[in-house]
């Protein structure tokens, strides 16, 4: 520091030590906090976390009830070792392939895209598009009018049935 102030005037060592302490007071802090950061333990994963996950599995004792609100005993234990996985770093896409491994696809809420799960993808959309053209061709032959010679044939045609002719001519009368 003396050597500073022998070289520099008062002036230019006053504009040029503070800047410079203020920096490497940033830096010790910076890398201090960055530090502090890495040596955290991990947190233990909030109910929110693990409910995430387990709404997206099904219970394997239970048909048909989300991992998240089945109320068994086995399924509070799969919602701990989910909580574990958690603890430990895994992603929601291991955990899943996790259960996948242990007690096959069934437990997936949403099925895999291969072997005949991909019908389950294709089937409704092609079944809403082939509905809607068969109402819109069901409505252009709705407004069509019938052609004149068809409705010109209807009124002068003669009856040919005994109780038809009976029917009109009692009609006719009235």
């Amino acid at each position: 520091m003396k050597y500073l102030q022998r070289h520099l005037s008062g002036n230019q060592f006053n504009r040029f030590f503070w800047p410079a302490i203020l920096a490497a007071l940033l830096f010790a802090l910076l890398t201090t906090s960055l530090t502090l950061a890495q040596d955290n333990p991990p947190s233990t994963p909030s109910d929110d976390q693990v409910n995430a996950i387990a709404k997206q599995l099904y219970c394997p004792v239970c048909e048909n009830v989300p991992l998240d609100v089945c109320p068994t005993q086995a399924c509070a234990q799969w919602r701990q070792l989910i909580r574990e996985k958690i603890a430990q770093g895994w992603s929601a896409d291991q955990i899943k392939t996790y259960f996948v491994q242990q007690y096959g696809d069934r437990v997936l809420a949403t099925p895999p895209v291969h072997g005949l799960n991909w019908l389950v993808y294709v089937i409704p959309p092609l079944a809403i598009i082939a509905g809607i053209f068969i109402l819109f061709r069901a409505m252009q032959a709705w407004k069509k009018p019938l052609p004149a010679e068809v409705s010109q044939d209807i009124s002068t045609e003669t009856p040919t049935d005994e109780y038809i002719v009976r029917l009109e001519e009692e009609l006719r009368r009235r």
